[in-house]
């Protein structure tokens, strides 16, 4: 078994061992994964943080030995970048970005420095909505989960991960994560509002504000209306997702 490190800003995870292939998700600083198989250029990962499952570039991650990756994958030694965006000093001198909920306690072990605000994830409901709205007006992106492109649960992940809570990686998945509800008047701010198709498959997910507003990744992070029937875009006077369920994950 192989074990590694993302020491990049972002670097894609596909579907597929091919660039061309969909994205369905990305490593951000800090992640650590175990190889689980290894060809040519690529190797087929699972995300410790996640247990998501996918295909990366050979040349986008460092290999660490099974002792450090155990020291390392503890998740009460994790403190997280809380800047919209801050930087790495890399050992050459050379300044790298990172973003929002990158993992920075590795960064003594990669031989770097990190310059920007972090902090312990603390389980606190209280913060999700501050932390969501750091998000406002990113680009909708399709396996994304920083605030230059994200997806709607690559968005509530993220935001939950910087105050200490997992969610898993895809939509249907969050959706079996916390306690139904059974009327959105007894949601709170945080909790979170799944949607789904014309075939009954939940395929949208967006974080429940107070006085019936949500925030949520379609085209872009935005706030809109929410009510019994879904979400309600008042810029175009239509609902454009179906309520299916709102969980209370914490």
């Amino acid at each position: 078994m192989q074990y590694g490190i993302c020491h990049l800003s972002i670097v894609p995870v596909r579907v597929s061992p091919d660039d061309s292939t969909a994205m369905i998700t990305q490593l951000v600083y800090g992640d650590l994964f175990k190889v689980k198989e290894n060809r040519k250029h690529w190797v087929r990962i699972v995300v410790s943080f996640d247990r998501q499952e996918g295909w990366v570039s050979k040349n986008q991650f460092k290999l660490v030995s099974e002792e450090d990756f155990n020291k390392l994958n503890i998740d009460e030694n994790q403190i997280l970048a809380t800047d919209f965006i801050s930087h790495i000093l890399t050992s050459e001198e050379i300044f790298q970005p990172i973003t929002l909920g990158a993992r920075i306690d590795v960064s003594g072990f990669l031989g770097q420095t990190h310059e920007g605000n972090s902090q312990k994830p603390k389980q606190d409901k209280s913060k999700l909505v501050e932390t969501a709205l750091l998000f406002l007006n990113a680009p909708s992106l399709s396996g994304g989960k920083t605030p230059f492109g994200v997806d709607c649960s690559g968005f509530t992940q993220m935001v939950y991960k910087a105050n200490g809570f997992k969610l898993f990686r895809d939509t249907e998945k969050q959706a079996t994560q916390g306690e139904a509800l059974s009327f959105i008047e007894e949601s709170e701010p945080g909790d979170l509002a799944f949607f789904d198709n014309s075939d009954g498959i939940i395929d949208h997910v967006g974080i429940i504000l107070k006085d019936n507003y949500i925030i949520h990744s379609y085209g872009y992070v935005r706030i809109d209306r929410i009510d019994h029937t879904g979400i309600f875009n008042p810029q175009e006077k239509i609902y454009t997702h179906k309520l299916r369920v709102i969980k209370k994950i914490i």
